[in-house]
């Protein structure tokens, strides 16, 4: 291909919808993840901008302060991905499900084909425009009930950070937004890029979108052992079979014990958090490293390709040489 025909580099264009009440660390997190992704050039894979329903100016937030935006709801239309964050004054979008004219008509500049999000209460606007009908979603647990019972056709699910429905994507409140937009730059670039975002904001680079959003004992006891150190002796193995006994071997707990604990602690159970750790690892070196789809099932600890292949079949919708041929490091100008 001669460089003549090479198309133009863009960046994806993220768009950020500011409603009065916005809090701001929920409207901070858009361009905190997305603001720092760049390619082997040092380019900005993201553009991040905020705008309004309204033409620019303040928009009241949710502290002791306004927000200047700078953008009105025309910038809408250039979006790739929206985002709508929580606010606090909804009005009749909270508390009857309905649109107010102006954030009607803002909605409408949306492009079809645009990926759309929203984090936390945000999903509320994205019910009452009838974008979730028929489709599961997620929001603030504390909200939950409240969300199905006003939207009936909505397929509510309060039990996890996020939820990824092609098109459109919802999480729960406040730092699981991080999660989600974390998620997106992952499903854009890879596990290189994201992680490396995720490291520079100080986050876990992963938590899988099914992990329990509400934990009723998020701190264990003092008094009572955890399960930290058999997550890091499972993770400094994850090319060997790993049994639950040995796992609950290393804190010295009956299998029956160590199971609730890790479930109390993390929210998914010793398996289901075993397999997900081999898949990133798989995924890391399928964008890292030039080992065989062989090597790398037997470093991750799948075994055979098949069964990675499986693996990353039910995580990722993708074979791992369509995931190696899309991520691979230095494969994307």
């Amino acid at each position: 291909m001669s460089l003549g025909s090479e198309r133009p580099f863009r960046p994806h264009h993220v768009v950020v919808l500011a409603l009065d009440g916005i809090i701001p660390f929920e409207l901070g997190i858009p361009h905190r993840i997305f603001g720092m992704p760049r390619d082997a050039q040092g380019r900005h894979l993201y553009k991040v901008v905020t705008c309004s329903v309204r033409p620019p100016g303040p928009v009241q937030a949710s502290a002791d302060f306004s927000i200047m935006v700078e953008h009105g709801p025309e910038a809408l239309a250039e979006a790739d991905t929206v985002i709508v964050p929580a606010s606090y004054e909804l009005g009749p979008v909270f508390e009857d499900g309905v649109l107010t004219p102006e954030l009607e008509s803002a909605l409408a500049r949306i492009r079809p084909g645009t990926r759309i999000a929203s984090i936390c209460t945000g999903v509320y606007v994205l019910a009452a425009a009838g974008r979730l009908d028929g489709r599961p979603a997620t929001t603030h647990w504390v909200d939950a009930d409240h969300m199905q019972r006003l939207f009936p056709k909505v397929d509510v699910d309060p039990n996890v950070l996020f939820i990824d429905d092609g098109d459109i994507l919802t999480s729960a409140g406040v730092a699981a937004g991080i999660d989600l937009c974390l998620h997106m730059v992952r499903r854009d670039h890879g596990t290189t890029v994201a992680n490396e975002v995720a490291r520079r904001t100080v986050v876990p680079p992963h938590r899988d979108g099914g992990q329990a959003q509400y934990i009723a004992r998020p701190v264990p006891d003092a008094r009572q052992a955890g399960t930290t150190a058999a997550r890091a002796w499972a993770l400094a193995r994850l090319h060997e079979p790993i049994q639950l006994r040995d796992m609950a071997a290393q804190e010295a707990m009956s299998v029956r014990t160590f199971t609730r604990r890790f479930r109390e602690e993390s929210g998914v159970s010793p398996g289901q958090w075993l397999t997900s750790q081999r898949v990133e690892h798989a995924r890391h070196l399928l964008e890292s490293t030039d080992l065989s789809i062989d090597r790398i099932a037997q470093d991750a600890g799948f075994g055979t390709a098949q069964s990675m292949r499986q693996h990353l079949q039910a995580a990722l919708g993708v074979t791992p040489t369509a995931y190696r041929r899309t991520f691979r490091v230095g494969a994307r100008t």
